[in-house]
Protein backbone atom coordinates (compact mmCIF):
# COMPACT_ATOMS: atom_id res chain seq x y z
CA UNK A 1 0.00 0.00 0.00
CA UNK A 2 0.95 3.44 -0.13
CA UNK A 3 3.19 4.87 2.75
CA UNK A 4 -0.45 7.40 3.80
CA UNK A 5 -1.81 3.61 4.24
CA UNK A 6 1.30 1.92 5.61
CA UNK A 7 0.84 4.14 8.14
CA UNK A 8 -2.56 3.86 8.63
CA UNK A 9 -1.85 -0.06 9.09
CA UNK A 10 0.90 0.40 11.42
CA UNK A 11 -1.24 2.44 14.12
CA UNK A 12 -3.93 -0.01 14.00
CA UNK A 13 -2.99 -2.86 12.56
CA UNK A 14 -2.04 -4.81 15.30
CA UNK A 15 -5.56 -3.49 17.36
CA UNK A 16 -7.44 -4.51 14.28
CA UNK A 17 -7.55 -8.63 13.74
CA UNK A 18 -10.44 -8.87 11.05
CA UNK A 19 -10.77 -13.00 11.99
CA UNK A 20 -11.82 -11.91 15.45
CA UNK A 21 -14.49 -9.81 14.30
CA UNK A 22 -16.01 -12.28 11.70
CA UNK A 23 -19.46 -13.19 12.75
CA UNK A 24 -20.16 -16.09 10.51
CA UNK A 25 -24.08 -17.63 11.42
CA UNK A 26 -22.71 -21.06 10.22
CA UNK A 27 -19.33 -21.72 9.97
CA UNK A 28 -17.90 -24.37 8.47
CA UNK A 29 -14.90 -26.59 9.66
CA UNK A 30 -11.68 -27.20 7.77
CA UNK A 31 -12.82 -30.28 6.06
CA UNK A 32 -16.16 -28.78 4.76
CA UNK A 33 -13.87 -25.75 3.67
CA UNK A 34 -11.37 -28.63 2.21
CA UNK A 35 -13.78 -30.29 0.61
CA UNK A 36 -16.02 -27.01 -0.94
CA UNK A 37 -12.41 -25.70 -2.02
CA UNK A 38 -11.41 -29.38 -3.72
CA UNK A 39 -14.95 -29.73 -5.45
CA UNK A 40 -13.98 -26.04 -6.72
CA UNK A 41 -11.26 -26.95 -8.37
CA UNK A 42 -12.20 -30.95 -8.57
CA UNK A 43 -14.83 -30.76 -10.87
CA UNK A 44 -15.62 -32.31 -14.50
CA UNK A 45 -12.13 -30.50 -15.15
CA UNK A 46 -10.40 -33.55 -13.74
CA UNK A 47 -12.16 -35.76 -16.63
CA UNK A 48 -11.22 -33.45 -19.62
CA UNK A 49 -7.69 -33.40 -18.70
CA UNK A 50 -6.54 -36.61 -20.70
CA UNK A 51 -8.02 -34.14 -23.75
CA UNK A 52 -5.62 -31.36 -22.92
CA UNK A 53 -2.94 -33.90 -22.72
CA UNK A 54 -3.54 -35.74 -26.50
CA UNK A 55 -3.06 -31.48 -27.36
CA UNK A 56 0.38 -30.88 -25.53
CA UNK A 57 1.82 -34.50 -24.91
CA UNK A 58 2.07 -36.56 -21.93
CA UNK A 59 5.83 -35.27 -21.11
CA UNK A 60 4.94 -31.47 -21.78
CA UNK A 61 1.18 -32.43 -20.51
CA UNK A 62 3.08 -33.21 -16.99
CA UNK A 63 5.38 -30.47 -16.59
CA UNK A 64 2.51 -28.17 -17.81
CA UNK A 65 0.31 -29.27 -15.57
CA UNK A 66 2.57 -28.91 -12.55
CA UNK A 67 3.59 -25.90 -13.52
CA UNK A 68 0.12 -24.13 -13.94
CA UNK A 69 -1.04 -25.85 -10.60
CA UNK A 70 1.84 -23.87 -8.82
CA UNK A 71 0.88 -20.42 -10.38
CA UNK A 72 -2.42 -21.35 -9.59
CA UNK A 73 -1.82 -22.05 -6.59
CA UNK A 74 0.41 -19.13 -5.63
CA UNK A 75 -2.71 -16.52 -7.26
CA UNK A 76 -4.94 -17.73 -5.13
CA UNK A 77 -2.49 -17.11 -2.02
CA UNK A 78 -1.56 -14.06 -2.95
CA UNK A 79 -5.29 -12.75 -3.64
CA UNK A 80 -6.42 -14.21 0.06
CA UNK A 81 -3.48 -12.54 1.69
CA UNK A 82 -3.67 -9.13 -0.08
CA UNK A 83 -7.64 -9.64 0.81
CA UNK A 84 -6.41 -9.86 4.54
CA UNK A 85 -4.26 -6.95 4.19
CA UNK A 86 -7.30 -4.67 2.88
CA UNK A 87 -9.63 -6.07 5.56
CA UNK A 88 -6.95 -4.62 8.45
CA UNK A 89 -6.97 -1.11 6.99
CA UNK A 90 -10.50 -1.17 5.89
CA UNK A 91 -11.37 -2.32 9.37
CA UNK A 92 -13.32 -5.18 7.72
CA UNK A 93 -13.61 -8.75 9.31
CA UNK A 94 -13.96 -10.25 5.50
CA UNK A 95 -14.17 -9.12 2.20
CA UNK A 96 -15.36 -10.81 -0.84
CA UNK A 97 -13.51 -11.11 -4.39
CA UNK A 98 -15.22 -7.80 -5.86
CA UNK A 99 -14.49 -6.12 -2.47
CA UNK A 100 -10.86 -7.19 -1.97
CA UNK A 101 -10.00 -5.16 -5.63
CA UNK A 102 -12.07 -2.40 -4.83
CA UNK A 103 -9.90 -1.67 -1.39
CA UNK A 104 -6.79 -2.50 -3.05
CA UNK A 105 -7.16 0.09 -5.44
CA UNK A 106 -8.62 2.81 -2.93
CA UNK A 107 -6.01 2.34 -0.36
CA UNK A 108 -3.18 2.19 -3.26
CA UNK A 109 -1.12 4.29 -5.08
CA UNK A 110 -2.55 7.84 -5.36
CA UNK A 111 -2.60 7.53 -9.59
CA UNK A 112 -4.94 4.02 -8.79
CA UNK A 113 -7.04 5.03 -6.53
CA UNK A 114 -9.81 7.06 -8.70
CA UNK A 115 -10.36 3.56 -10.50
CA UNK A 116 -11.07 1.76 -7.70
CA UNK A 117 -14.95 1.57 -8.57
CA UNK A 118 -13.99 0.12 -11.98
CA UNK A 119 -11.98 -2.16 -10.53
CA UNK A 120 -14.89 -3.74 -8.31
CA UNK A 121 -17.17 -3.20 -11.35
CA UNK A 122 -14.54 -5.57 -13.30
CA UNK A 123 -14.13 -8.28 -10.88
CA UNK A 124 -17.93 -8.49 -10.48
CA UNK A 125 -18.33 -8.98 -14.16
CA UNK A 126 -15.28 -10.98 -14.51
CA UNK A 127 -16.85 -13.59 -11.60
CA UNK A 128 -20.39 -13.42 -13.33
CA UNK A 129 -19.00 -14.35 -16.79
CA UNK A 130 -16.67 -17.19 -15.55
CA UNK A 131 -19.30 -18.59 -13.63
CA UNK A 132 -22.23 -18.48 -15.93
CA UNK A 133 -20.00 -19.83 -18.11
CA UNK A 134 -19.05 -23.14 -15.73
CA UNK A 135 -22.88 -23.50 -15.58
CA UNK A 136 -23.33 -23.71 -19.01
CA UNK A 137 -20.64 -26.00 -19.03
CA UNK A 138 -22.13 -28.30 -16.40
CA UNK A 139 -25.64 -28.11 -18.15
CA UNK A 140 -24.34 -29.40 -21.39
CA UNK A 141 -21.87 -32.42 -19.17
CA UNK A 142 -24.86 -33.40 -17.23
CA UNK A 143 -27.00 -33.57 -20.95
CA UNK A 144 -24.99 -34.92 -22.88
CA UNK A 145 -23.97 -37.77 -19.95
CA UNK A 146 -27.48 -38.84 -19.48
CA UNK A 147 -27.97 -38.60 -23.17
CA UNK A 148 -25.05 -41.59 -24.23
CA UNK A 149 -27.12 -43.44 -21.25
CA UNK A 150 -30.80 -43.49 -22.54
CA UNK A 151 -29.49 -43.59 -26.33
CA UNK A 152 -28.11 -46.75 -25.69
CA UNK A 153 -30.37 -48.77 -23.74
CA UNK A 154 -34.00 -47.01 -24.55
CA UNK A 155 -33.37 -46.64 -28.11
CA UNK A 156 -36.85 -46.16 -28.75
CA UNK A 157 -36.65 -42.45 -26.69
CA UNK A 158 -33.90 -40.51 -28.55
CA UNK A 159 -33.43 -37.15 -28.25
CA UNK A 160 -31.03 -34.43 -28.65
CA UNK A 161 -28.31 -32.75 -25.95
CA UNK A 162 -30.61 -29.79 -26.53
CA UNK A 163 -33.81 -31.56 -25.19
CA UNK A 164 -32.13 -32.74 -22.37
CA UNK A 165 -30.86 -29.82 -21.41
CA UNK A 166 -34.55 -28.22 -21.25
CA UNK A 167 -35.47 -31.09 -18.94
CA UNK A 168 -32.44 -30.39 -16.84
CA UNK A 169 -33.74 -26.73 -15.82
CA UNK A 170 -36.73 -27.76 -13.67
CA UNK A 171 -34.42 -29.75 -10.99
CA UNK A 172 -31.77 -27.40 -11.45
CA UNK A 173 -34.30 -24.68 -10.31
CA UNK A 174 -35.15 -26.51 -7.21
CA UNK A 175 -31.62 -27.14 -6.04
CA UNK A 176 -30.49 -23.84 -6.66
CA UNK A 177 -32.68 -22.40 -4.20
CA UNK A 178 -30.12 -23.61 -1.78
CA UNK A 179 -28.67 -20.17 -0.05
CA UNK A 180 -25.69 -21.09 3.02
CA UNK A 181 -22.51 -22.88 2.07
CA UNK A 182 -22.83 -24.86 5.18
CA UNK A 183 -26.21 -26.81 3.56
CA UNK A 184 -24.25 -27.36 0.41
CA UNK A 185 -21.06 -28.91 2.28
CA UNK A 186 -22.56 -32.11 2.22
CA UNK A 187 -23.45 -32.13 -1.34
CA UNK A 188 -20.07 -31.36 -2.11
CA UNK A 189 -19.11 -34.12 0.09
CA UNK A 190 -21.66 -36.36 -1.87
CA UNK A 191 -20.27 -35.31 -5.19
CA UNK A 192 -16.85 -36.07 -4.68
CA UNK A 193 -17.35 -39.43 -3.66
CA UNK A 194 -19.30 -39.59 -6.97
CA UNK A 195 -16.13 -38.02 -9.07
CA UNK A 196 -13.39 -40.20 -6.77
CA UNK A 197 -15.89 -43.36 -7.88
CA UNK A 198 -15.90 -42.32 -11.18
CA UNK A 199 -11.77 -41.64 -11.45
CA UNK A 200 -11.69 -44.94 -9.95
CA UNK A 201 -13.59 -46.69 -12.57
CA UNK A 202 -11.91 -44.75 -15.38
CA UNK A 203 -8.47 -46.14 -14.22
CA UNK A 204 -9.86 -49.47 -14.36
CA UNK A 205 -10.38 -49.02 -17.56
CA UNK A 206 -7.44 -47.64 -18.63
CA UNK A 207 -5.15 -50.16 -17.00
CA UNK A 208 -7.07 -53.63 -18.17
CA UNK A 209 -4.69 -54.10 -20.75
CA UNK A 210 -1.24 -52.89 -22.01
CA UNK A 211 -0.75 -49.33 -22.43
CA UNK A 212 0.80 -48.40 -25.57
CA UNK A 213 2.86 -45.37 -24.95
CA UNK A 214 4.73 -45.68 -28.71
CA UNK A 215 1.84 -43.91 -30.50
CA UNK A 216 1.88 -41.41 -28.13
CA UNK A 217 3.60 -38.02 -28.49
CA UNK A 218 5.76 -36.72 -25.97
CA UNK A 219 4.97 -33.26 -27.20
CA UNK A 220 2.38 -32.22 -29.28
CA UNK A 221 2.23 -29.50 -31.74
CA UNK A 222 2.47 -25.51 -30.82
CA UNK A 223 -1.11 -25.06 -32.61
CA UNK A 224 -2.92 -27.57 -29.97
CA UNK A 225 -0.80 -25.73 -27.03
CA UNK A 226 -3.11 -22.85 -26.35
CA UNK A 227 -6.40 -25.65 -26.04
CA UNK A 228 -4.04 -27.61 -23.04
CA UNK A 229 -3.34 -24.67 -21.54
CA UNK A 230 -7.25 -23.30 -21.53
CA UNK A 231 -8.25 -26.87 -20.48
CA UNK A 232 -6.11 -27.06 -17.48
CA UNK A 233 -6.39 -23.73 -16.29
CA UNK A 234 -10.13 -24.08 -16.20
CA UNK A 235 -9.65 -27.51 -14.07
CA UNK A 236 -7.36 -26.10 -11.69
CA UNK A 237 -9.31 -22.44 -10.93
CA UNK A 238 -11.50 -22.50 -8.34
CA UNK A 239 -10.82 -18.57 -7.26
CA UNK A 240 -14.43 -17.28 -7.26
CA UNK A 241 -15.10 -19.93 -4.71
CA UNK A 242 -11.89 -19.33 -2.83
CA UNK A 243 -13.25 -15.72 -0.62
CA UNK A 244 -16.40 -17.32 -0.03
CA UNK A 245 -15.20 -20.56 1.58
CA UNK A 246 -12.71 -19.14 3.13
CA UNK A 247 -14.89 -15.81 4.67
CA UNK A 248 -16.97 -18.82 5.95
CA UNK A 249 -14.51 -20.90 7.74
CA UNK A 250 -14.56 -21.44 11.43
CA UNK A 251 -10.89 -21.08 11.53
CA UNK A 252 -9.35 -18.97 8.74
CA UNK A 253 -6.75 -18.78 9.82
CA UNK A 254 -5.97 -22.48 8.91
CA UNK A 255 -6.39 -21.66 5.04
CA UNK A 256 -3.25 -20.42 4.17
CA UNK A 257 0.07 -21.73 5.32
CA UNK A 258 2.16 -24.88 4.74
CA UNK A 259 0.25 -27.69 5.70
CA UNK A 260 -3.15 -25.78 5.37
CA UNK A 261 -6.49 -26.23 3.42
CA UNK A 262 -5.28 -24.09 0.24
CA UNK A 263 -2.14 -26.28 0.11
CA UNK A 264 -3.56 -29.84 1.12
CA UNK A 265 -6.46 -29.65 -1.56
CA UNK A 266 -4.36 -27.83 -4.95
CA UNK A 267 -1.66 -30.66 -3.93
CA UNK A 268 -4.45 -33.64 -4.17
CA UNK A 269 -5.78 -31.99 -6.92
CA UNK A 270 -2.59 -31.54 -8.94
CA UNK A 271 -1.90 -35.58 -8.34
CA UNK A 272 -4.95 -36.61 -9.60
CA UNK A 273 -5.07 -34.57 -12.92
CA UNK A 274 -1.66 -35.45 -13.52
CA UNK A 275 -2.57 -39.19 -13.29
CA UNK A 276 -5.68 -39.60 -15.07
CA UNK A 277 -4.44 -37.07 -18.10
CA UNK A 278 -1.10 -39.15 -18.55
CA UNK A 279 -2.55 -42.44 -18.42
CA UNK A 280 -6.62 -41.53 -20.02
CA UNK A 281 -3.84 -40.27 -22.85
CA UNK A 282 -2.12 -43.21 -22.99
CA UNK A 283 -5.44 -45.12 -23.30
CA UNK A 284 -7.28 -43.43 -25.58
CA UNK A 285 -5.29 -41.49 -27.59
CA UNK A 286 -5.81 -38.86 -30.03
CA UNK A 287 -10.00 -40.01 -30.49
CA UNK A 288 -10.71 -38.09 -26.17
CA UNK A 289 -13.46 -36.86 -26.39
CA UNK A 290 -14.52 -33.49 -23.90
CA UNK A 291 -14.75 -35.78 -21.07
CA UNK A 292 -13.16 -39.17 -20.86
CA UNK A 293 -16.28 -40.59 -19.77
CA UNK A 294 -17.81 -40.02 -23.19
CA UNK A 295 -14.97 -42.62 -24.47
CA UNK A 296 -15.83 -45.37 -21.81
CA UNK A 297 -17.69 -48.30 -23.47
CA UNK A 298 -21.28 -48.25 -23.36
CA UNK A 299 -21.76 -52.78 -22.70
CA UNK A 300 -19.99 -52.66 -19.42
CA UNK A 301 -21.89 -52.14 -16.16
CA UNK A 302 -19.11 -49.69 -14.48
CA UNK A 303 -18.85 -47.75 -17.61
CA UNK A 304 -22.77 -47.53 -16.56
CA UNK A 305 -21.95 -46.74 -13.15
CA UNK A 306 -19.48 -43.85 -14.08
CA UNK A 307 -21.40 -42.10 -16.96
CA UNK A 308 -24.30 -41.81 -13.92
CA UNK A 309 -21.82 -40.73 -11.29
CA UNK A 310 -20.45 -38.01 -12.99
CA UNK A 311 -23.90 -36.97 -14.09
CA UNK A 312 -24.70 -36.81 -10.55
CA UNK A 313 -21.35 -35.27 -9.53
CA UNK A 314 -21.67 -32.48 -11.70
CA UNK A 315 -25.23 -31.75 -10.68
CA UNK A 316 -24.88 -31.65 -7.21
CA UNK A 317 -21.30 -29.32 -7.77
CA UNK A 318 -24.02 -26.61 -9.94
CA UNK A 319 -25.18 -24.95 -6.77
CA UNK A 320 -21.49 -24.31 -5.01
CA UNK A 321 -20.27 -22.73 -8.47
CA UNK A 322 -23.86 -20.74 -8.40
CA UNK A 323 -23.50 -19.50 -5.25
CA UNK A 324 -20.71 -17.13 -6.88
CA UNK A 325 -23.25 -15.88 -9.28
CA UNK A 326 -25.65 -15.36 -6.87
CA UNK A 327 -23.92 -13.97 -4.03
CA UNK A 328 -23.05 -11.04 -6.95
CA UNK A 329 -26.47 -10.31 -8.08
CA UNK A 330 -27.80 -10.53 -4.37
CA UNK A 331 -25.67 -8.18 -2.77
CA UNK A 332 -25.24 -5.66 -5.94
CA UNK A 333 -29.16 -5.69 -7.70
CA UNK A 334 -31.70 -7.47 -4.83
CA UNK A 335 -30.50 -5.85 -1.51
CA UNK A 336 -29.92 -2.20 -2.84
CA UNK A 337 -33.09 -1.65 -5.32
CA UNK A 338 -35.62 -4.74 -3.55
CA UNK A 339 -37.72 -3.86 -0.85
CA UNK A 340 -36.73 -5.80 2.66
CA UNK A 341 -40.61 -7.94 1.67
CA UNK A 342 -39.75 -8.87 -1.51
CA UNK A 343 -36.14 -10.32 -0.63
CA UNK A 344 -36.73 -13.25 -0.62
CA UNK A 345 -39.53 -14.40 -3.84
CA UNK A 346 -36.84 -11.49 -5.84
CA UNK A 347 -34.43 -14.04 -5.28
CA UNK A 348 -35.88 -17.03 -5.74
CA UNK A 349 -36.82 -15.67 -9.03
CA UNK A 350 -33.29 -14.75 -10.21
CA UNK A 351 -32.10 -17.77 -9.61
CA UNK A 352 -34.61 -19.46 -11.83
CA UNK A 353 -33.84 -16.60 -14.29
CA UNK A 354 -30.13 -17.61 -14.07
CA UNK A 355 -30.79 -21.39 -14.52
CA UNK A 356 -33.14 -21.24 -17.51
CA UNK A 357 -30.68 -18.34 -19.40
CA UNK A 358 -27.40 -20.71 -18.84
CA UNK A 359 -29.90 -23.36 -19.62
CA UNK A 360 -30.39 -21.48 -22.95
CA UNK A 361 -26.83 -20.50 -23.92
CA UNK A 362 -26.13 -24.46 -23.52
CA UNK A 363 -28.78 -25.21 -25.82
CA UNK A 364 -27.62 -22.65 -28.37
CA UNK A 365 -24.45 -23.78 -28.25
CA UNK A 366 -23.82 -27.62 -27.20
CA UNK A 367 -19.90 -27.88 -27.50
CA UNK A 368 -18.76 -29.28 -24.50
CA UNK A 369 -14.76 -29.05 -25.44
CA UNK A 370 -15.08 -25.27 -26.97
CA UNK A 371 -16.96 -23.81 -24.32
CA UNK A 372 -14.67 -25.14 -21.39
CA UNK A 373 -11.59 -23.65 -23.43
CA UNK A 374 -13.24 -20.31 -23.78
CA UNK A 375 -13.85 -20.36 -20.43
CA UNK A 376 -10.94 -21.21 -19.47
CA UNK A 377 -8.81 -19.24 -21.64
CA UNK A 378 -10.51 -16.19 -21.31
CA UNK A 379 -12.75 -15.96 -18.15
CA UNK A 380 -10.08 -17.89 -15.86
CA UNK A 381 -6.93 -15.95 -16.59
CA UNK A 382 -8.49 -12.88 -16.22
CA UNK A 383 -10.23 -14.12 -12.87
CA UNK A 384 -7.24 -16.14 -11.60
CA UNK A 385 -4.49 -15.40 -13.01
CA UNK A 386 -4.45 -11.43 -14.43
CA UNK A 387 -6.45 -9.78 -11.68
CA UNK A 388 -4.54 -11.53 -8.78
CA UNK A 389 -1.44 -10.34 -10.10
CA UNK A 390 -2.12 -6.92 -10.42
CA UNK A 391 -3.97 -6.96 -7.18
CA UNK A 392 -0.93 -7.83 -5.43
CA UNK A 393 1.24 -5.51 -7.28
CA UNK A 394 -1.01 -2.53 -5.51
CA UNK A 395 -1.01 -3.67 -1.96
CA UNK A 396 2.69 -4.20 -1.97
CA UNK A 397 3.64 -0.82 -3.89
CA UNK A 398 5.55 0.28 -1.57
CA UNK A 399 7.50 -2.88 -0.38
CA UNK A 400 8.16 -4.63 -3.69
CA UNK A 401 11.38 -6.50 -1.99
CA UNK A 402 14.85 -6.72 -3.41
CA UNK A 403 15.12 -5.54 -7.18
CA UNK A 404 11.11 -4.97 -7.26
CA UNK A 405 11.10 -9.04 -7.63
CA UNK A 406 7.39 -8.67 -6.43
CA UNK A 407 6.90 -6.38 -9.60
CA UNK A 408 8.36 -8.43 -12.01
CA UNK A 409 6.96 -11.63 -11.15
CA UNK A 410 3.64 -10.08 -10.63
CA UNK A 411 4.08 -8.69 -14.21
CA UNK A 412 5.34 -12.39 -15.72
CA UNK A 413 2.37 -13.39 -13.64
CA UNK A 414 -0.11 -10.83 -16.05
CA UNK A 415 1.52 -11.95 -19.39
CA UNK A 416 1.15 -15.92 -18.62
CA UNK A 417 -2.35 -14.70 -18.23
CA UNK A 418 -3.05 -12.48 -21.21
CA UNK A 419 -1.21 -14.92 -23.30
CA UNK A 420 -3.14 -17.89 -22.07
CA UNK A 421 -6.19 -15.61 -22.80
CA UNK A 422 -5.45 -14.01 -26.39
CA UNK A 423 -4.43 -17.37 -27.62
CA UNK A 424 -6.80 -19.78 -26.01
CA UNK A 425 -9.62 -17.75 -27.16
CA UNK A 426 -8.46 -17.41 -30.85
CA UNK A 427 -7.86 -21.08 -31.21
CA UNK A 428 -11.20 -21.84 -29.89
CA UNK A 429 -13.34 -19.37 -31.69
CA UNK A 430 -11.65 -20.32 -35.08
CA UNK A 431 -12.48 -23.67 -33.74
CA UNK A 432 -16.43 -23.10 -33.44
CA UNK A 433 -16.31 -21.25 -36.59
CA UNK A 434 -15.06 -24.47 -38.19
CA UNK A 435 -16.99 -26.87 -36.70
CA UNK A 436 -20.59 -24.91 -37.42
CA UNK A 437 -19.69 -24.42 -41.14
CA UNK A 438 -19.77 -28.29 -41.07
CA UNK A 439 -22.71 -28.26 -39.59
CA UNK A 440 -24.50 -26.23 -42.10
CA UNK A 441 -22.75 -27.59 -45.29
Amino acid sequence: MSVENTTRKEERGDLYCPYEHRNVKKPNSDIRSLANLVKSSLGSGILAIPLAFSHSGWGLGIVGTIIISIICTHCVHIFVSSSYTCCVIERQPSMSYAETCHAAFANGPKGVRPYASAARAFAFLALLCTYLGVCCIFTVLIAESIKQLLDTYVQSFVLSTEYYCLILLVPLCILVQIKHLKFLAPLSLLANIFLIATFVICLYFIFEAKLDIKDKKVIGTWQEFPAFLSTVIFAMEGIGVVMPVENNMKKPQHFLGCPSVLVIAMGLVTVLYTVLGVFGYLRYGDVLRGTITLNLPMNHWLAICAKSFIALSIFLTYPLHFYVVIDIITNTVIKPYVKDQYVNIAGIATRAAIVIGCGGVAMALPLLEQIINIVGALFYSILGLIIPGIIDTVCKWDNLGKSKWILWKNILIVLFGLTCAISGTMVTVFDIIRILGEKTE
